[in-house]
């Protein structure tokens, strides 16, 4: 590796904005649990909704 190779950015270089992406995860790793919590109670209130929006609109059949 040379000095050019380092992971270090140049002081004289202009920042790069870092995409969203980039610090949703990094904020994600930075949180941890918490973030693992959020995801799950909004797949269970997503899942929820799934199952109650299915019920409500179920077939009405004759017969039964």
């Amino acid at each position: 590796m040379t000095e050019s190779d380092s992971s270090q950015p140049n002081p004289g270089a202009p920042q790069e904005n870092p995409s969203f992406t980039k610090l949703a995860m990094r904020n994600m790793v930075r949180k941890g649990k918490l973030s693992l919590t959020h995801f799950g109670l909004t797949a269970l209130g997503f899942l929820g909704f799934i199952v109650l929006v299915a019920w409500l609109g179920r077939p009405q059949l004759p017969g039964g």
